[in-house]
């Protein structure tokens, strides 16, 4: 069993000390770091270099969108898990552009937020609902009626997805980009209202449509 080294930060230490233990309780987890603000966050994820940096957005500078940019900058390979009380655009457009790989909210399930851990450190993006919505919302046309209903390339995206493939292999199946396919599945999570690929599977066959 491959190990995932997560480094944790978050401004109030009670905080930390609830997701230490949380996630602790997983034999493939090791918290390997933890910080209270951005600048402390560089520097510990600099020397110990995680697989997984669960993040705040709101913490003593540099904080949000910035901090993840510099994260990336200085460790590239690093996937970064935003964990957060805030949905609106303000927070979650900086931090998506910036490179977060996913963006749950902290009234999330604990066996949600492993699962995120887990697909994050595969390079999954993971969404919490609301924050798929508001991403949906900035590439739906203005006053577009909603639309719950898949579209064949996205039921057939998610057909392969179900049958294990990564991205890169459906995008290759299919001949499109990964992007192409990542922008596909921020689709399919907002109609849906699911946080990720394995909620999405369970959910289509739910709906009898895989």
């Amino acid at each position: 069993m491959t190990t995932l080294r997560l480094v944790v930060v978050d401004d109030h230490p009670v905080v930390r000390d609830g997701l230490r233990g949380m996630l602790g309780t997983q034999p493939d987890f090791e918290i390997v770091g933890e910080a209270a603000g951005g600048a402390e966050a560089l520097t510990v994820v600099e020397a110990v270099r995680p697989d997984v940096v669960l993040t705040d957005l709101r913490l003593p500078e540099p904080s949000g969108g910035a901090l993840i940019r510099l994260l990336l900058e200085r460790v590239p390979e690093v996937r970064v898990l935003v964990l957060t009380t805030h949905d609106t655009d303000a927070d979650v457009l900086p931090a998506v552009e910036a490179g977060a790989i996913g963006y749950l909210l902290k009234d999330a399930p604990r066996e949600e937020l492993f699962r995120a851990v887990r697909a994050a450190a595969r390079g999954e993006t993971v969404l919490s609902p609301s924050v798929a919505a508001v991403l949906l919302s900035r590439v739906r046309p203005p006053k577009a009626p909603p639309s719950r209903r898949l579209s064949a390339r996205e039921i057939e995206i998610l057909a392969l997805v179900a049958r294990g493939r990564t991205n890169r292999e459906v995008a290759s199946a299919l001949h499109i980009s990964e992007a192409t396919v990542k922008t596909h599945l921020l689709h399919i999570y907002a109609k849906l209202e699911v946080p990720d690929r394995a909620a999405a599977v369970d959910a289509a066959h739910r709906r009898g449509l895989l």
